[in-house]
């Protein structure tokens, strides 16, 4: 019997999150590999008016006219939080009360000490929680960890991450108290993926930002020492267009990585031999993810062993006190 997920939001992450569910049926059956999967059963938004469009648009079932409705209607055995940032805390924790397993945007949330909270509550009930970090479960991501954990770039160095977007599009973006900005929007991505890659957390971190005119950070550059001693860069901008790659260098060479939140290609600089290129091309990227996480709640995990609970707190302690340096 499939999963039913229940969607908190309608907002532009909802139609690739649906159409990633979709998407992962077809995929593990061309494999032939065993995926009883999950199925969209509803959709809430603040407006039921809207929840209905929406639901209509992307052939959801049933339609809310209120988060906490959908919650207890008993409509959706997992929750996915997809709401603006400050929310997450709030919205995840009535989930897992209500008995849901719960699939959590980033930012998990704004303070690590919420992070913490949720997760020891969702091992209280035995629920699956867990942030959906697309950037760990990419098939590119995992085959660049694979060669450097055989040593294929010696030591990993030095890394620099660049990014930019057009965030016009949401008015919340631009409000602090709502967790806007691209530091909780974006920074998450870089920081998480050197988590993965290199096995280690952050161990020193600073930064300086721009301001927009309601006083969020409209850009930044950030510098982080990995516990290893690996150093990366992170620039993202939503004023001007930036370069969207990831350079990852090591000692024998470098990994070039095109879109690096959503990387589809990786592109292997050596300095012995020829160029390589890993392609795993994927009109929904979210899609490996959405297998994960089904598999994990299939097994009766609280927390996945890949996107784990201190991954997530670490990264969320990391953003909270930069955010902190410039919101004083």
């Amino acid at each position: 019997m499939k999963l039913r997920i229940g969607i908190l939001s309608t907002a532009s992450i909802v139609p690739r999150l649906i159409g990633a569910v979709r998407a992962a049926e077809v995929y593990l059956s061309d494999s032939h590999s065993p995926y009883e999967g999950f199925t969209v059963s509803s959709i809430a938004s603040r407006s039921l008016k809207n929840a209905r469009q929406k639901a209509l648009l992307w052939n959801v079932p049933k339609a809310f006219g209120s988060y906490e409705e959908l919650i207890e209607s008993g409509e959706a055995d997992v929750i996915y939080i997809a709401m603006i940032n400050s929310e997450h805390y709030h919205y995840a924790k009535l989930a897992l009360e209500a008995g849901r397993h719960v699939l959590c945007e980033k930012p998990f949330t704004l303070e690590p000490s919420q992070a913490e909270e949720l997760f020891a509550l969702a091992r209280r009930k035995s629920l699956f929680l867990m942030e959906m970090q697309k950037v760990v479960f990419l098939p590119v991501v995992r085959q660049i960890k694979d060669l450097i954990q055989k040593g294929g770039f010696g030591r990993i160095t030095m890394a620099d991450f660049s990014s930019s977007f057009d965030a016009g599009y949401n008015g919340w973006f631009f409000d602090g108290a709502k967790g806007g900005g691209p530091l909780y929007g974006n920074a998450g991505y870089s920081l998480q993926l050197m988590q993965y890659l290199l096995d280690c957390y952050a161990a020193e971190w600073t930064g300086l930002c721009t301001r927009s005119q309601s006083g969020v950070e409209d850009q930044f550059s950030l510098a982080v020492r990995m516990e290893n001693d690996t150093l990366y860069a992170n620039k993202t901008s939503i004023r001007t267009d930036t370069i969207h790659t990831g350079y990852i260098y090591g000692e024998k060479g470098y990994i070039e990585l095109p879109d690096y939140w959503k990387a589809q290609k990786a592109i292997l600089h050596y300095k012995d031999r020829e160029t390589e290129i890993l392609e795993a091309p994927c009109e929904y990227e979210l899609m490996y993810e959405v297998i994960h996480a089904e598999q994990c709640i299939r097994q009766g995990l609280v927390e996945s062993p890949v996107m784990t609970e201190e991954m997530t707190v670490r990264a969320v302690r990391v953003l909270h006190e930069i955010h902190k340096q410039w919101n004083p």
